[in-house]
């Protein structure tokens, strides 16, 4: 599968955004889905997931903020992000994986500031 991000940009802190990841090829549904971050420097960090099952679970620091859904009817991918703090800022991933298989988006910015 191949993955597209979009929907970043630049934002105050308590504002919000909607990330969207879209995937191309077959088989959307069977693929567990993240979303992560990075900020120059350091490691890539593990934002959300939610499984083939609908199934989801978050990074402590991002509960209560952030929602993270799917449409397997469309192949998307969504990161609904709310209250939004400048620690908030990096670069936003969307993975795809499964038995075999594991794809990666290019990443979206994401800018939260004054």
């Amino acid at each position: 599968v191949q993955l597209v991000e979009s929907g970043g940009g630049s934002v105050h802190p308590g504002g919000s955004l909607r990330l969207s990841c879209a995937a191309s090829g077959t088989g959307f549904s069977g693929y567990a889905m993240n979303w992560y971050r990075q900020i120059p420097g350091k490691e890539r960090e593990l934002v959300a997931e939610i499984d083939r099952y609908g199934s989801t679970s978050y990074e402590d620091s991002v509960k209560g903020r952030f929602t993270i859904s799917r449409d397997n009817t469309k192949n998307l991918l969504f990161l609904e992000m709310s209250n939004m703090k400048p620690e908030d800022t990096a670069v936003y991933y969307c993975k795809a994986y499964n038995w075999r298989e594991i794809s990666w988006g290019q990443g979206t910015q994401v800018t939260v500031s004054s």
